[in-house]
């Protein structure tokens, strides 16, 4: 094994999105570096940014040697991501697989032959060299598929709940609550008592959250969600919220009503409202219009963005290597993750599959196997 196929992702600065696959080859595992034969690499929300930026997909195209994917990005938004025109990137961020080389250091021989997650930004390939502090390692029982997604939403929501106690916060808001990591968030509050309101968008997501015991749940689509909203952050206490949409008003919705709770006892003139710290963090884009904000809740409130690798950088290294066994010890129950269908490169880059995986709908999750067919 000494190259590797491997997908780049590419705009240009006269508006063409380019997807291609390339052989690279493979480098020799330093002291400290694994190699890894790539099994299963998730496509999440997460990816399909930096995959696809602002292209319109509608338009797309598969070469007719099946290793070009492009489509047409409009001009006019090439000044906003100006930073990464013309740069050939590597694409997923995490993915799974088995170790098969390794380096002389005995942390890099240990994991010979062992099924491990890792985290590098480039999964989206049939191996990856990557140090060993990149990995989890998995049991011999659990799948690459099973261990495929270890990273970006278990961290995530073990990092929210982190978040919430380093903040002095005692219970939590969650939008996109129907999503694999809001699941998986349920399944972390309900064990260790946190109490969760959970923001969906139908009855259908919120039946699911039901059938793994979620208390609080509010559907955006509801004649009666304002007043849901502030039933359940009124009986939670809830003053610490994370957005996965990003636009439109839910934001404001969710501080309004934290506003309307804390707010309910007061007496007087109340000229700045409630004394508690009311925070939204956005960690997502599902909507990319504009956050529209009707400042109805008071001057004690706060809206900021909220990145998984800038949260892991406040901590110490014991810390996250606690998450992390955490989350191998529990892949397949608290953070397991089911996947709509596999995809080799070839189907990963077919336009209609494309529209399928970016629509983002709850229950939708692929992967990549880079292997698959090669």
């Amino acid at each position: 094994m000494t190259t590797s196929k491997q997908l780049f992702t590419l705009i240009s600065n006269v508006g063409q999105l380019e997807i291609s696959l390339k052989t690279v080859d493979v480098p020799q595992p330093k002291a400290h570096e694994v190699i890894v034969r790539i099994e299963a690499a998730p496509i999440n929300p997460s990816d399909m940014w930096p995959m696809f930026g602002p292209a319109n997909l509608a338009e797309a195209v598969l070469s007719e040697d099946k290793l070009t994917f492009s489509a047409p990005v409009n001009k006019g938004i090439l000044p906003r991501i100006k930073s990464r025109l013309d740069q050939v990137l590597p694409i997923g961020n995490e993915g799974a697989g088995t170790v098969i080389a390794a380096g002389d250091s005995e942390a890099a021989q240990s994991l010979m032959g062992k099924t491990v997650a890792i985290l590098t930004g480039g999964t989206y390939a049939q191996y990856c060299c990557v140090p060993v502090q990149a990995c989890i390692v998995h049991k011999e029982s659990t799948s690459a598929i099973n261990a495929a997604s270890s990273f970006v939403n278990p961290l995530t929501a073990l990092g929210m709940v982190e978040t919430m106690r380093m903040e002095g916060h005692t219970a939590l808001v969650h939008t996109a609550a129907a999503s694999s990591l809001g699941q998986m968030l349920n399944k972390i509050c309900l064990a260790q008592d946190v109490s969760l309101v959970n923001i969906v968008r139908n009855q259908q997501q919120a039946e699911i959250l039901k059938e793994i015991g979620a208390t609080y749940i509010c559907d955006s689509s509801s004649k009666t969600f304002k007043a849901d909203l502030y039933q359940a952050i009124n009986e939670t206490g809830a003053t610490l919220a994370f957005d996965a949409i990003g636009g439109g008003e839910i934001v404001s919705d969710i501080l309004t009503a934290m506003e309307q709770s804390g707010s309910k006892d007061a007496v007087g003139f109340n000229t700045y409202g409630s004394e508690s710290n009311k925070q939204v963090y956005i960690y997502g884009g599902l909507d990319f219009s504009p956050s529209i904000l009707n400042r109805a809740y008071g001057m004690t409130w706060g809206i900021g963005g909220w990145l998984l690798m800038r949260f892991l950088a406040k901590l110490q290294p014991q810390q996250i290597v606690k998450l992390q066994q955490q989350v191998a010890n529990e892949i397949t129950t608290t953070f397991a993750c089911t996947f709509t269908e596999e995809l080799s490169f070839e189907q990963a880059m077919t336009p209609a599959i494309v529209l399928q995986y970016n629509a983002k709908k709850t229950g939708g999750k692929y992967l990549i196997n880079p292997n698959k067919n090669l």
